[in-house]
């Protein structure tokens, strides 16, 4: 008001050519970022509170207070309060189990997983939640500032094998499959396990049919490149990296490749970028390797270790390794780093976010460590000079494009 009636006067003066400052709204990235979130949705791909509730809880993850979860002795990066401060329009709740149980087990704990994301969401909070499974009904939910519900099964174990496990996990309302975890299985080739399939065999394109089939989105983080480029090929519908980030900023195999990146561009899909310090940062990923490698040189079961049966005397050689080695920084700027360089590679169209809280321990990017602070991301990114527009696709347009095309070709495939 000061500066518009400054102008004023000035002008009336004769003395037009004056600049006069921008106003502080212009340059408030809060402002902007707040502005565009009620506009636009802003859709997290990937977040493990379900199963951090379930293994740090138990029994009492039924029924416990999860609106404020801050003063908790372990951390949790989530609750209803910090979503509701970080501005989330739309989640993907992770149902994930351990690829390492029997297919049946995997089956019968992805089910109980699914029944915690629908009573937390639809029975225990409907003030603050609405599932959900179509993009409509994600705009619906934002409209009536309620954070919508969608389920991701983060593995292909999980289906068991068969189909119909498949077709049930979407009749639940699972909105994705993540097409392995950390382990290759019978149909699919993982990133972080050896190879035996060179990519998907003839069940796994089947499998990725269905999903076609079915309207649910094909999740291809996790997953070997053969696998990628093998799903990118066979999908008719965009396909998503749900968590995933970029390989040439961070060289670890679960994130995508440029080549990878050029041929997601052409298929229509997006990449919804990781938090998780590992993925982020290539020095942190070396440091955590070596780190790893001490653990086991000092105390290596059953036989090796330079102090294998004294587990104090580890402990403390550990710490005396860590004092000198200490952990790289990781930073909110690195994970922006990582959103520029699929904008620039596939396009800014191709980009979204998959932050996995909840599902990589305690460690996180300073300025990134709850759901709080999608905002700052945003404005970070604001800093460096995107655009409104550009902010909303990266937010949650990309995505809702995505899962409005996949509901496009399951009703062609219905046909």
């Amino acid at each position: 008001m000061i500066r518009r009636a400054a102008a004023a006067a000035l002008w009336s003066m004769g003395v037009a050519s004056v600049a006069v400052p921008m106003s502080a709204a212009a340059q408030d990235y809060s402002v902007r970022v707040a502005r565009v979130l009620r506009a636009t949705p802003l859709i997290d791909g990937h977040n493990d509170w379900p199963e951090a509730l379930r293994e740090r809880e138990g029994e009492a993850r039924w029924t416990m207070d999860l609106t404020d979860l801050s003063g908790k002795p372990v951390r949790y990066n989530t609750d209803i309060a910090r979503l509701k401060k970080g501005l989330v329009g739309a989640q993907f709740w992770s149902v994930w189990v351990s690829p390492d149980l029997p297919g049946k087990e995997q089956v019968e704990q992805t089910l109980e997983q699914i029944d915690l994301v629908k009573s937390i969401c639809a029975r225990r909070y409907p003030r603050d939640f609405m599932m959900v499974r179509t993009a409509a009904e994600v705009r619906r939910a934002h409209a009536q500032k309620r954070i919508g519900c969608l389920i991701g099964v983060e593995g292909g174990g999980q289906i068991d094998g068969d189909l119909s496990v498949l077709r049930t996990y979407a009749e639940l309302g699972a909105g994705y499959l993540t097409l392995t975890h950390s382990l290759t299985i019978d149909w699919a080739d993982s990133a972080t396990d050896n190879p035996k399939h060179n990519g998907l065999t003839d069940f796994g394109l089947k499998v990725v049919a269905e999903l076609n089939r079915l309207g649910m989105l094909v999740d291809i983080s996790h997953v070997s490149e053969a696998t990628m480029r093998g799903a990118l090929a066979a999908s008719k519908a965009p396909v998503i990296f749900s968590h995933s980030s970029a390989r040439t900023v961070d060289d670890h195999p679960r994130n995508v490749s440029d080549s990878v990146l050029a041929l997601l561009r052409d298929n229509g899909g997006v990449v919804m970028v990781n938090f998780a310090p590992i993925y982020v940062s290539d020095a942190y990923r070396r440091w955590s390797a070596d780190s790893a490698a001490e653990k086991t040189r000092l105390n290596a079961p059953p036989f090796g270790g330079l102090d294998i049966g004294q587990p104090d005397k580890a402990a403390a050689d550990y710490a005396t390794w860590l004092a000198a080695h200490p952990a790289p920084r990781v930073t909110l700027s690195q994970v922006a780093d990582h959103i520029e360089h699929i904008a620039k590679v596939a396009g800014v169209d191709h980009v979204g976010l998959g932050s996995d809280y909840d599902g990589v321990g305690e460690v996180l990017p300073e300025g990134m460590t709850d759901v709080s602070t999608y905002p700052a991301l945003l404005a970070e990114l604001m800093r460096r000079g995107w655009s409104d527009k550009d902010i909303a696709k990266l937010a949650g347009g990309n995505v809702l494009r995505v899962m409005e095309a996949a509901e496009r070709v399951r009703a062609e495939l219905a046909r």
